[in-house]
């Protein structure tokens, strides 16, 4: 009997130690900050003649902020959002992901991955060294320019994340 109150005990013990042990202190994007991103960058897409759609996702790419310009073709929708979700997984630009791919026939099968989408327009948010979220673009003719909406918005927004 002494032998099994131990062992609870004990048991006891470690569970308490390990819960303890799980608390994470994480920053994350807000949904006010995460809105402006997405509005702003459908707007520096407008500004160069791209219709296209923004998804931003927080740090789990989970989708927290979406805008969609007018004449913005339906797959935009599904296409930004995958793109955001990919760059925030790989804590990568899809960009950058997409070119590694094409070079490494190993890293092809990256596109197996339930979600991903290894195009450019995805890019992450940074907080310091800390990956908070990504934006992912869709619509403009090519991914390299899907990016440079996203980067001109985060650059401009750079204050936000300090």
């Amino acid at each position: 009997m002494k032998k099994f109150a131990l062992a609870a005990l004990t048991s006891t013990l470690a569970f308490a130690g390990a819960a303890h042990a799980a608390v994470l202190s994480e920053s994350n994007l807000s949904m006010a900050d995460a809105q402006k991103l997405a509005t702003a960058t459908v707007a520096a897409c407008q500004a160069k003649g791209y219709n296209v759609s923004a998804s931003v996702v927080d740090r789990a790419g989970l989708l927290k902020a979406f805008a969609r310009g007018d004449n913005a073709g339906p797959h935009t929708i599904e296409a930004s959002r995958a793109k955001a979700f990919t760059a925030v997984s790989a804590k990568t630009p899809t960009l950058t992901m997409m070119e590694n791919s094409q070079k490494n026939p190993g890293a092809a099968n990256l596109t197996d991955i339930p979600g991903f989408l290894l195009l450019g327009g995805g890019v992450p948010i940074k907080a310091g060294n800390s990956v908070i979220g990504a934006i992912g673009v869709a619509g403009a003719p090519g991914g390299n320019l899907d990016a440079q909406c996203a980067d001109a918005v985060l650059e401009e927004n750079a204050a936000l994340f300090k």
